[in-house]
């Protein structure tokens, strides 16, 4: 234990120093470093539990990247149908970082009753589609099970069952037209077995999910052709990259798209939060350094005596310095262990309990979604710690000027 270490942690036990005047101001300076560390934890957990949130919600409901078939005249992939005869399916071995791909196909409709009417798309899938998103959606009910004989099991939103008045094992017709060119529609009876809430608006109010084989016969498709392909990356911060190579590995009759160029308003709003959360950071950062300069300022004031003695017995100006730097990284450690314990409590109650309630017609979220993190709660720490120091050296510079005979005669 070095001489400057051992004369800091005197002073932070000295009963005087506890009842100075400098005693509220450092009291202030550990109370800002405590808000400072809370308000940036709660910034990164809720803006990127955010993020995160509405990126599970939109693959679950359209996959990572689509691929379906190439049209310069009509890109509809209820209408142009493609193989699942490919290369790429049921393993996309190809292209490294892809964990699922799956076979859909949509066919707009309109459900009808005696009270009321929505149009609907029935997005039809197979035995190889991942209901893990949607399970968690799962309000009421079952997922359909589709891997036996043709049937009319759907799963429906719980917007369009209240809207249309249906409720878990009602039976409805949905009206379909049969192709791009007759106005002959289709009719077919469904069962709700499962109802399902995502909380996304823009999807709770257009899909259903039914049997695949239901919109092949309408379409008068053959067993093998299908709508389109929907695939699952294990990255989401490679999607452009893999977007790119998916296309690379599929036919030149193929085309493909990632859910970012198919909603990109959305991601464009979600690319927001992180310039938001960088300047939170800044600004707290900012605020938490400094009010420990001013507390700095005012423990060297009230310490001038001792630094003029500790020169006078020859103590250089940088052994001086980091006695008060040791000082103020102990303060700041405490204004984090503070800040730290009442942020993760602050958000584990919002975790488990959903205290704060959003508008889902405007963040597709019923309650604030968080994303607690040890990486991330580490790296705020270590950095508000180190860069707070860095703050420090500046007005640490102040003892420098300090001459010990004056010093030694401070009152």
């Amino acid at each position: 234990m070095n001489l400057e270490y051992f004369i800091a942690k005197r002073i932070v036990k000295d009963k005087q120093y506890k009842s100075s005047v400098s005693a509220p101001i450092i009291k202030i300076a550990i109370s800002a470093i405590a808000i400072s560390i809370i308000m940036m934890m709660i910034a990164i957990a809720t803006g990127t539990g955010l993020q995160l949130k509405i990126r599970e919600k939109v693959a679950a409901f359209n996959g990572h990247i689509q691929i379906y078939k190439y049209d310069t005249n009509n890109s509809d992939a209820s209408l142009n149908p493609i193989s699942k005869k490919q290369e790429f399916y049921p393993k996309f071995t190809s292209v490294e970082g892809i964990n699922h791909i799956q076979a859909i196909a949509t066919k707009a409709g309109i459900i009808r009753n005696d009270v009321t009417f929505e149009g609907v798309i029935a997005k039809g899938v197979g035995t190889d589609y991942k209901w893990n998103y949607l399970e968690e959606f799962l309000k009421e009910g079952r997922l359909p099970d589709y891997s036996g004989k043709l049937n009319e099991e759907i799963l429906m939103s719980d917007y369009l069952a209240k809207r249309l008045q249906l409720k878990l094992g009602d039976t409805f017709f949905t009206s379909f037209l049969k192709d791009g060119n007759s106005q002959i529609p289709n009719n077919r009876l469904f069962k709700i077995v499962g109802i399902y809430d995502s909380g996304f608006e823009e999807f709770d109010a257009t899909y259903i999910f039914t049997d695949i084989r239901h919109i092949q016969r309408i379409n008068k498709w053959k067993e093998d052709e299908i709508g389109s392909f929907e695939v699952f990356i294990d990255d989401f911060s490679q999607l452009r990259e893999k977007g790119n190579e998916v296309y690379g590995k599929t036919l030149s009759t193929l085309d493909s798209k990632t859910i970012a160029d198919d909603y990109a308003n959305i991601f464009d709003w979600l690319a927001l939060f992180d310039f938001n959360i960088a300047i939170i950071i800044g600004i707290m950062i900012l605020v938490g350094g400094i009010n420990m300069i001013t507390a700095l300022l005012v423990l060297i004031l009230e310490r001038t005596q001792m630094i003029g003695i500790l020169k006078a017995l020859g103590s250089s100006n940088w052994s001086i310095r980091k006695v008060f730097l040791y000082n103020a990284a102990y303060l700041i450690t405490i204004g984090l262990f503070w800040g730290n314990l009442i942020g993760l409590g602050l958000l584990l109650t919002q975790k488990y309990l959903g205290l704060i309630k959003l508008e889902p017609a405007s963040y597709y979220v019923k309650e604030a979604p968080v994303n607690i993190s040890f990486d991330y709660i580490f790296l705020l720490n270590i950095g508000t710690l180190i860069l707070c120091l860095i703050m420090l050296l500046i007005p640490s510079y102040i003892i420098t000027k300090i001459s010990p005979v004056k010093a030694i005669r401070f009152e």
